[in-house]
Formats: structure tokens, C-alpha cells, sequence
């Protein structure tokens, strides 16, 4: 209903206010020139208030055109390590809610940790904090992170490199599960921050903030790295690399269809993966009240 009465006031708003303009202006200058209207209406001062009518009917479409433009337009894209700005924006609600899907998430990990450190000291309006992450689970053979194979393309499961990459989320999970324990033991804000594993290769890279706001971008699944001089190629997709496409519900129906989409997607793939053995769940419990002093004994 709500959203019927704001296209039904876009729709039909200017050609009210551009008809009740002309007639404010009509019926000032009837009123001074004809008499009878005059006395009818009891006023003199018409002349005055029908020139303001006519000057606010000219200025209508060019007060409304400078306010839109003046409006921040929703950016299409932006880079991973942008991600900061769309985390600070998230932590302004009472209720935070931040989704990723991907490779480790260590672009994000940084932002979350210095965001949720700053509520131990001011939670500001923050009062719950949810975190859910997914991340490939490293622990089966890949095809994407792997080793480059000596014709230099095919590439070659490598169970040592899958378990560098394990033990890092293993230490983002434990760190941010830990200020998320700090903070609920505090009892200002409740926090919860947890990994998840899908079944397969790195390919999207997907946060969503507040169920309001979803960035979605593609992993360059060729992209290679070397950890040492003496060390062969790996595929090894680059996060902080990706561009992100972005929508908004302040981006009109389409957005918010888009956005209701990966809600659900991201939602349905949570309730389908599995915890990692390395995680060890808490969940945010507030602390006792204190039992009230009894009564003074009369």
C-alpha cells in the first residue's frame, strides 16, 4: 500500500500543485479587478499574492529538477577495497547484518575488525551484530586455489597450498568470533560471527549489507601468484582486485528485486553448508541480571 501511494504521489503531485499554483494566481487577480469577487473574498492585498502564486508556478519545475540533481546518484560499481565505506554505512543501523560469499574474505575481514573493535568502546546506535561467512571448503581437491602443472596450464590439486589458505580463514573466524564473544559478554551489543564451507571453486564474490544494499563481482579464476622464488605458480584468484556491481533499494523496483533474489540465494545456501571442524559456535547470551537487594526488614 504504501508503495502505490508514493507512485500515486510521483505520478500525480506536479499537476496538483502546478493546478492549485494557477489557481491562486487566477483568483488574486479576478479578486482585484472585479469588485464583487473583491468583497466576496474581503481582502485587498490580492495583486501581491497572485504575482508569488505565478512566480512559484515558474520556479516549480526548476526547484524540482535542481533538487533531483543535487541528489547522490547510486553508484553502479566500485573496487573491493571500497568495501570499507559500504561496512561504516552498515554500522550506522540498530541491527547490523553482513553476508559474504567467496574466496577468504580477507578484504572484508579487515573492515569488520576494525568496526567491531570500535564497539567495545562506542557501539553507538548498534545493538545486535550478525556476521555470516561462506567460503569454499579447502579441506576437498580443487581445481581453483591449485598449483599451475608443468605444461603451465592444467591445473594441479595442492593440498599443502589449500591448507595455507584453511588456517588463515581458521584465524579471521577465531578473531572475529572473539570480539563478537567480548561484546556480548559486555552486554551493550549482542554479536555473532561465523564461517560457513560450499562445495566448490571461488567464482562470485557477493556482500550484502543490511539485506538492503548487494555487491556482486567475479573472481578472475586465472589469475596466478608466486609465494616464493622457489615455488611453482598457483591459481590463485585475486579479491581485492574485483570490481563489484552494486544495488540498492534506493535504486527503484528493479534493484529491490535484485536484492530480494540474492537475500534468498545467500540465505538458502547458509541453511546447505556445513561449519568447518576448526569452528567452534558461540552463541550470544546476554550476562545475569543482578538479583535485586531485598527488602530493608521492617
Amino acid at each position: 500500500m504504501g508503495e502505490r501511494l508514493k507512485r500515486f504521489q510521483g505520478r500525480y503531485e506536479p499537476m496538483f500543485t502546478r493546478i492549485l499554483l494557477l489557481t491562486i494566481f487566477f483568483t488574486g487577480v479576478t479578486a482585484q479587478f472585479v469588485k464583487p469577487v473583491g468583497d466576496a473574498l474581503q481582502d485587498k492585498a490580492f495583486l501581491g499574492g497572485a504575482l508569488l502564486s505565478l512566480v512559484g508556478y515558474v520556479l516549480y519545475d526548476t526547484v524540482k529538477d535542481l533538487a533531483a540533481s543535487l541528489r547522490l546518484p547510486v553508484r553502479a560499481q566500485v573496487g573491493s577495497p571500497e568495501l570499507g565505506s559500504f561496512v561504516s554505512e552498515a554500522f550506522r543501523a540498530r541491527t547490523v547484518e553482513i553476508r559474504f560469499l567467496g574466496y577468504t574474505g580477507e578484504t572484508l575481514y579487515n573492515e569488520l575488525y576494525h568496526r567491531l573493535e570500535g564497539l567495545l568502546d562506542d557501539p553507538g546506535p548498534t545493538r545486535h551484530v550478525s556476521v555470516r561467512v561462506l567460503i569454499p571448503d579447502f579441506g576437498q581437491p580443487m581445481i581453483v586455489p591449485s598449483r599451475v602443472g608443468e605444461d603451465g596450464v592444467t591445473p594441479v590439486d595442492d593440498p599443502d597450498y589449500r591448507k595455507r589458505l584453511e588456517l588463515k580463514c581458521q584465524e579471521y573466524d577465531q578473531t572475529l568470533s572473539g570480539i563478537a564473544e567480548r561484546l556480548t559478554t559486555g552486554g551493550r551489543v549482542t554479536a555473532e560471527c561465523e564461517y560457513r564451507l560450499y562445495p566448490g571453486i571461488p567464482k562470485d564474490k557477493i556482500c550484502i549489507f543490511n539485506r538492503e544494499q548487494v555487491l556482486h563481482g567475479l573472481y578472475d579464476v586465472v589469475a596466478r601468484t608466486v609465494q616464493g622464488s622457489s615455488e611453482p605458480e598457483f591459481y590463485d584468484p585475486k579479491g581485492y582486485r574485483t570490481d563489484l556491481n552494486v544495488w540498492s533499494r534506493a535504486g527503484g523496483d528493479d534493484s529491490k528485486s535484485v536484492i530480494a533474489t540474492w537475500n534468498k540465494h545467500l540465505d538458502d545456501l547458509w541453511r546447505l553448508s556445513s561449519p568447518p571442524s576448526w569452528h567452534v559456535l558461540t552463541r550470544p547470551t546476554r550476562p545475569a541480571p543482578r538479583t535485586p537487594p531485598a527488602p530493608p526488614s521492617r
